[in-house]
């Protein structure tokens, strides 16, 4: 039975991780950052609900005329 040659392993997996590396760093070079980044202020806006905008009354079953 054959013995596997494992002499160009070595070499296969250090040349696939320097190229994996390589694509990542270019990856990353295409990306551009603020230099100064500074906090977003927060959007003290408020949206009304659609049940504030008119004023609505909820009837009990009870209270309803008997008709």
């Amino acid at each position: 039975m054959p013995q596997l040659d494992t002499s160009t392993w070595f070499i296969t997996i250090m040349s696939m991780i320097i190229t994996l590396f390589i694509m990542f760093q270019l990856k990353i070079s295409k990306h551009t950052h603020p230099w100064n980044p500074e906090p977003k202020p927060p959007m003290t806006l408020k949206q009304p609900s659609p049940w504030e905008k008119k004023w609505t009354k909820i009837y009990s079953p009870l209270s309803l005329p008997q008709q």
